[in-house]
């Protein structure tokens, strides 16, 4: 059923000249590479509870899905059939195994959580329907593009909501038990100690094609878990760091703040291009992602919180 839904939809795109083709393309990249930094500047300038709120969803599910992933081991749709055929250059990104779909529990956390947090503004509604239209839509487009079958989508939204329910309920217990933060802090550490040992010391398929080429690498499988528990442990870190000695407070409406949080985002889009290969070709691929989705948690849980309140931008009032 799951690849005649897809056959289908490989049809449409076929009857249609791919005329959607680079807009779902658009989608699935936006998904991974900018829907972040809404959270950011979130947390930045807006309510601080609220972004935690966010990015912490976000952080679960990056920890959960590369252990499911490297569990199940699920090979992509046109490795399962060979009469799927991925649209445009979406099987050049869509690296690893297929369940569940990493785009899906990189989007759902984020947009999900933006929607619950600007729904409390009356006001501003109309934009909380539009991040939480924005999931379905990305959902569509991994199954658009034939580099996601319908149960990887579903699954991944799953894991997405529970991660959020999960988060509300963690929040609501650290209202009434804060001194457990560092208990749980530390916890989460070695909960991603746990799971980096896992994923490389763990059995893979090892299964090849007609000329005797591996069908998934499983050390490249491993880079992207290596990424995504390493952005759990950077956020541990900062967590820790933030709330014990930099305590800053959203910076609000006034225009130097705004101004100041949107130009602390140029440096995030600018260090994926520029300073993860440096990292990657110093210490390799797994730790060199590693070090890098650290640094990159650190730069805005905690390093521009902390240089925005030293540099005096006035809080916004209670």
């Amino acid at each position: 059923m799951d690849i005649q839904y897809l056959l289908m939809l490989q049809e449409l795109r076929n009857n249609t000249g791919d005329a959607l083709t680079p807009f779902m393309e658009w989608v699935s990249a936006f998904a991974v590479d900018y829907l972040i930094l809404f959270a950011v500047f979130y947390y930045w300038n807006r309510d601080k509870r609220g972004g935690l709120y966010t990015l912490t969803s976000y952080y679960f599910c990056m920890v959960l899905t590369p252990l499911i992933k490297l569990t199940a081991c699920v090979y992509r749709p046109w490795i399962r059939d060979s009469r799927i055929v991925p649209a445009g250059d979406s099987i050049t990104t869509a690296t690893g195994y297929s369940f569940p779909s990493g785009h899906t529990t990189t989007a759902t956390p984020i947009a999900g959580g933006m929607a619950v947090n600007i729904w409390k503004n009356k006001s501003l509604r109309p934009i909380s329907v539009i991040f939480a239209l924005f999931i379905p839509l990305l959902m569509f487009s991994r199954n658009y593009l034939g580099v996601h079958t319908p149960q990887d989508v579903c699954v991944g939204c799953l894991l997405s909501l529970l991660s959020l329910y999960g988060t509300a309920k963690l929040f609501s217990y650290l209202d009434e038990h804060p001194e457990k933060e560092n208990i749980l802090l530390l916890a989460g550490l070695l909960f991603c100690c746990a799971a980096l040992f896992y994923i490389t010391v763990k059995s893979y398929p090892m299964d090849y094609d007609a000329d005797g080429n591996i069908l998934v690498d499983p050390q490249k499988m491993m880079n992207d878990g290596y990424g995504d528990i390493g952005k759990m442990i950077g956020f541990i870190i900062a967590r820790f760091v933030e709330k014990t000695w930099v305590r800053f407070e959203p910076f609000g409406n006034g225009m130097a703040g705004i101004l100041a949080c949107l130009a602390a985002l140029i440096p995030m889009i600018l260090m994926k291009d520029y300073f993860r290969p440096v990292l990657v070709e110093m210490f390799g691929s797994h730790w060199g992602k590693l070090l890098f989705s650290i640094v990159y948690t650190f730069y805005y849980i905690a390093f521009v919180p902390f240089v925005l309140k030293k540099l005096m931008i006035k809080p916004q009032e209670a």
